[in-house]
């Protein structure tokens, strides 16, 4: 990485891991803090050195750290104010809402707690998008004055263009902010994406970075299996969230601990059985397994051939206890 040329603006490097603190973290090459400001185009490369390919610890990293193998380099903005904004999926709507807050740059649920009067709300009409009106009077309440009303306005309309575009259930700014020189900026942003859309919106998805997730639950996405790893000795194989949990909360209550959440859902295929079966079985921690399904949703005869199956294939060395009802 190298810029030859002298920087009349400052530039800020920032190590990408999926984990917040970064800028009181440490790397294990020495460096301290995930995020560095410069004006020296010298001093650019050598904080990039020090952080590609180094383990960065932070409060919510495990303790030996994270590789980092991504640096974002942009320019650094001063920021003169700080404003939240948000447009989010609401049950009590029925649709999207925006969500606002001349209070930026903090906790919005301390904001909401404390000064609830500082929050505000504006229901949009899936059919008619925002209004002209809305995205002026939630600038306004923003405390964007002057042109930048308008600015902030046009920012507003064109994230909930962005929200529709990429099937969000969530666009989230914090802070949407102005610099000294007038402008209104997306400073900072979280964007969360519609699992079900993932067939139009490939490239979105194909953007997800697995490397620090746990790979089982990574192996089991591919199958279409929901599963989430816990702490016990007793693998939970079942069809529907809510028995999943319901099965996890028995085994607690007798005394065991569940070693995972899994939900097969009910479109469930052989393979996809035979896929779990084998995913529980890598896990080191199980020593039994415990298989509860609801006939319900689910054809028992699918899920018994393919237990059957694992079971001749896989070589099962763990006790294995099923429950199939209806």
């Amino acid at each position: 990485l190298s810029l030859s040329l002298c920087l009349s603006f400052s530039i800020v490097l920032k190590a990408q891991i999926l984990a917040g603190g970064r800028g009181k973290g440490v790397f294990d090459s020495g460096l301290k803090g995930g995020v560095h400001l410069t004006t020296d185009p010298a001093v650019v490369g050598e904080l990039a050195s020090k952080m590609l390919g180094y383990n960065l610890t932070t409060k919510q990293t495990p303790k030996d750290g994270v590789k980092v193998k991504t640096v974002m380099v942009a320019e650094a903005l001063d920021i003169s104010r700080e404003t939240y904004f948000a447009i989010l999926m609401d049950r009590a709507c029925n649709g999207p809402v925006m969500v606002g807050s001349p209070q930026g740059g903090m906790d919005i649920e301390e904001v909401a707690a404390r000064t609830p009067e500082l929050i505000f709300k504006e229901a949009i009409d899936i059919f008619e998008g925002v209004r002209d009106d809305q995205a002026l009077r939630m600038a306004a309440n923003l405390g964007f004055k002057g042109p930048l009303e308008r600015q902030a306005a046009d920012q507003i309309k064109k994230l909930y263009d962005l929200f529709l575009k990429v099937d969000a259930t969530q666009v989230e700014v914090n802070p949407l902010g102005e610099t000294p020189q007038g402008q209104v900026v997306c400073f900072d942003a979280k964007i969360n994406f519609d699992d079900n859309a993932e067939f139009r919106q490939k490239a979105v998805f194909a953007m997800d970075d697995t490397a620090e997730s746990d790979p089982i639950e990574t192996e089991a996405a591919k199958y279409d299996l929901k599963y989430i790893g816990l702490d016990g000795n007793i693998a939970c194989f079942v069809n529907g969230a809510g028995l999943a949990m319901a099965t996890c909360d028995i085994i607690d209550l007798h005394g065991g601990k569940p070693a995972n959440f899994l939900d097969l859902g009910g479109g469930v295929k052989e393979n996809q059985v035979y896929a779990a079966f084998k995913l529980l079985t890598a896990d080191p921690k199980v020593e039994a397994i415990l298989v509860n399904i609801f006939g319900g949703i689910v054809n028992c005869a699918i899920i018994a051939n393919g237990i059957t199956k694992a079971c001749r294939e896989l070589e099962l060395k763990v006790p294995l206890v099923v429950r199939l009802e209806g």
